[in-house]
């Protein structure tokens, strides 16, 4: 259940980028939202070969503890995520209002949160 929870968070972040591109999720975030629209969807893309390279490095390694420290922070991320969306959601550049968009962002948030509070659950003693 735990390693479902995970993998249907991943799947739900991966798939957020794709939507994120048709949102111009660049004309949001402080940084690129700055640049001309040509110039920020490239760099907005560009970004995503280096993070997603050490994000499958990550799930994929051979090393147990990065491999558990990388999904516990994909977990992670995948709830500050939510949250950022909401704080953004004001922000007149927002475009992410489809049943879609909010499907993959905010479930991928109940998955990660999912997945740490099953981690959690299998890492405690048990109870006598």
């Amino acid at each position: 259940m735990r390693n479902l929870a995970f993998y249907l968070g991943l799947g739900a972040l991966l798939t957020h980028e794709l939507d994120a591109v048709g949102n111009h999720e660049w004309r949001v975030l402080p940084l690129l939202r700055a640049l001309p629209d040509d110039l920020g969807l490239t760099v907005f893309v560009a970004l995503h070969v280096p993070i997603f390279a050490l994000l499958v490095a990550g799930v994929a390694s051979t090393k147990p503890g990065i491999r558990a420290g990388t999904r516990i922070g994909v977990a992670l991320f995948l709830v500050i995520h939510a949250l950022l969306h909401l704080l953004f959601s004001d922000y007149p550049a927002y475009e992410f209002h489809s049943i879609l968009s909010d499907a993959l962002i905010f479930g991928g948030a109940v998955c990660g949160a999912a997945y740490i509070a099953l981690r959690a659950r299998g890492r405690r003693p048990p109870t006598p």
